[in-house]
Formats: structure tokens, C-alpha cells, sequence
């Protein structure tokens, strides 16, 4: 290790900062799951803990995901394993059987064999390496999709997979130079993945050309604005969540059957808009087969000003909605869905 430990310094005082301030997103002897990739912000997250494991008394497994994308995924599995064996961590890989064709199939498979792992070893969080750089690229790109702030504000610290499994970042306050700059200080070898440099991917140009520009010639300190600016918003949309769930508190607001629920339409326009879409959109989550999109939920609500028995255009899944005072009706012609917990 070098005499200079200065990102090594920075980042285990601010891991204990994280912890003091959130002590329920890493509490003292749980069974983490860490997930590494072999790239320099996974290994500075597996490293980082092990040396605070004393502290907390954590079990670490090191977990890889092999979605067998590149020529050389095999030899980063096998670097990873033994750099987890050098440091007498527990191992486990899981390898893609079949061609994951898109980036959401791969993020879906790599998180269902995450919780999988998980549940052999017994880990009640799963962690990952995500880093403020990571959470400004993911505002942004949700910016430029036309994301509400529930997507400006996605990359949280802590959110469930299972009931029984978190999963955890930790690492949201580092930035990618400090991850690298801790790898460098611990001589830490990283896997470099040949496709972070490839500019078809859209956050890869984001991160390589965007954000840079924006840095340049808008805020030097761009990261750190963003990364604050996602942070509000979180706790914006998690006050708007839960007073959106309260409306469903009073049954007289809603009747869940699955032949013709139905939300009482005066009660629903006397709530300021930002509540009346976030009701719709739990609401509509039950039953539409696709995500509710701003679409959905603009289509329902032109029906609270819309003449009785008038009836939207329809939702996929074969379902529509229609007026019949005082109520408005989804009116469901395909099978019955399973209900959700609100």
C-alpha cells in the first residue's frame, strides 16, 4: 500500500458517515451479498468493506455475474474469484445460459440470480458499487426519456428486491475518480471492460462525452449539483408515496374487485394533481399488464371532467375506463390479476 492514503482516508470516513446517519442500510453482523463486476467501483465497494468488517462484523460473499457478453468474460469471472480467495472472502458466480439480447434482459437476469445467491448464502442485503457519477448519469438519462421525479430520482440508497432482501449502495456520496483513486492506493488490479468504451451504448456517451461538455462549460461541480438535485427529489417522491397510499385508507374512495374496480371521482379531484397521478398510477398498477406510463394516467384523469357514462380510449390488456357517477370504473375484459399490496 502506498504511504498516501488519502481516498482511503476519504472513503472509510465516509462510509462511517453513511452509516451513522442510515444505520439500517448495513446494520451490525448482517450477511452481505456484494456484487462485483471486476471494475474498479465493485472492488473498491468489496475492498472498503472488508476493511470495516472488523467494525461491523459483517459475513462478506463476493458474487459475479457472468452474462457471457464478452470474448474475455470468463477470465474476468476467474480474476474475480481469485482476487476474492486472496482475500479470504466467500465466492459465487452465476453464468448466463442463453444470450441475454438487450441491456434490460441483462439487468433482469443479473439481479434475479443476485437475489438467488442471496438466498443460498443466507444475505439479507444485497450491495452494489453504484457511485454519485452513477447516479448523475442515471438522472440524466431519465431527463432526456421524459422521466417525472420518480425516475429523476431512482438511484436510491436502499430499496427492496424481496421481502426478505435489500438492496443497498453505499457508495452514492464517492465519486468514480475517488473509487479509482482508493483501487490505486490498495493495489487493487481492475478488469478493464472493453465495452465501458463503447459509444453505442447511450450512458457510455453520456459519461464520456456529455458529462464532461456539461462540466466544461456549465458547472465544474456538476456531479455534486445533480447528485443533491436526486436526493431532494427522493425525499419529495417518498412523501408524495406514502400520501397517495393514504387515500385508499378510506374505502369509501375505492372498491378493489377485479371484474370493475372503481375510484370515487369527486373524492380524487378534490387532491391537488401531483396526489391525483400518483393515485391513478397505484391504482392503474394493479391491473394494466404493461408499466403505467404518463399517458395512462393522463388518459384516466380527462374523465374526472368528462359527462357521465363517458369512456376513455382504451388501456392495453383490453381494459378501459368509464364514468358512472360518482365513480370512474376500469372495465376489465381479460383474465383476473392478482392483487397488490398498497
Amino acid at each position: 500500500m502506498k504511504s498516501n492514503n488519502r481516498f482511503t482516508k476519504l472513503l472509510r470516513a465516509n462510509l462511517n458517515a453513511v452509516l451513522k446517519s442510515q444505520p439500517e442500510i448495513l446494520p451490525k453482523n448482517a450477511s452481505l451479498l456484494v456484487a462485483v463486476s471486476g471494475g474498479q467501483d465493485s472492488l473498491c465497494l468489496a475492498k472498503l468493506l472488508q476493511l470495516q468488517q472488523p467494525k461491523f462484523n459483517w459475513n462478506l460473499t463476493i458474487a459475479h455475474c457472468d452474462h457471457q457478453w464478452r470474448s474475455d468474460s470468463v477470465a474476468n469471472a476467474e480474476h474475480v474469484e481469485h482476487i476474492a480467495k486472496e482475500w479470504g472472502i466467500d465466492f459465487c458466480l452465476r453464468t448466463a445460459a442463453s444470450l441475454l439480447t438487450s441491456e434490460a434482459d441483462a439487468r433482469k437476469w443479473r439481479y434475479a440470480m443476485l437475489v438467488e445467491m442471496a438466498n443460498i448464502r443466507k444475505c439479507t442485503h444485497v450491495i452494489t458499487g453504484h457511485t454519485r457519477s452513477d447516479r448523475v448519469e442515471t438522472l440524466l438519462y431519465n431527463l432526456m426519456r421524459g422521466s417525472g421525479a420518480d425516475g429523476l430520482a431512482s438511484l436510491t440508497w436502499m430499496r427492496s428486491l424481496t421481502p426478505t432482501i435489500k438492496l443497498v449502495r453505499p457508495l452514492l456520496n464517492v465519486s468514480r475518480h475517488e473509487t479509482l483513486g482508493f483501487c490505486q492506493e490498495q493495489q487493487i488490479p481492475i478488469w478493464e471492460d472493453s465495452t465501458n468504451q463503447n459509444l453505442d451504448y447511450r450512458r457510455n456517451r453520456l459519461r464520456l462525452e456529455t458529462i464532461p461538455y456539461l462540466q466544461e462549460h456549465f458547472n465544474p461541480q456538476l456531479e455534486m449539483a445533480i447528485a443533491q438535485t436526486s436526493e431532494l427529489l427522493h425525499g419529495d417522491v417518498i412523501y408524495l408515496e406514502e400520501q397517495a397510499r393514504s387515500f385508499f385508507v378510506d374505502n369509501m374512495t375505492v372498491i378493489w374487485d377485479d371484474h370493475a374496480p372503481r375510484l370515487h371521482r369527486q373524492r380524487l379531484q378534490e387532491q391537488p394533481l401531483a396526489l391525483q397521478r400518483r393515485i391513478v398510477r397505484q391504482f392503474l398498477s394493479r391491473y394494466l399488464i404493461h408499466q403505467v406510463n404518463f399517458e395512462d394516467i393522463e388518459r384516466f384523469l380527462d374523465l374526472l371532467t368528462a359527462q357521465n357514462r363517458s369512456q376513455s380510449a382504451p388501456f392495453k390488456g383490453n381494459i378501459s375506463a368509464f364514468v358512472e357517477h360518482p365513480w370512474i370504473f376500469l372495465c376489465i375484459f381479460a383474465k383476473r390479476f392478482a392483487k397488490q399490496t398498497f
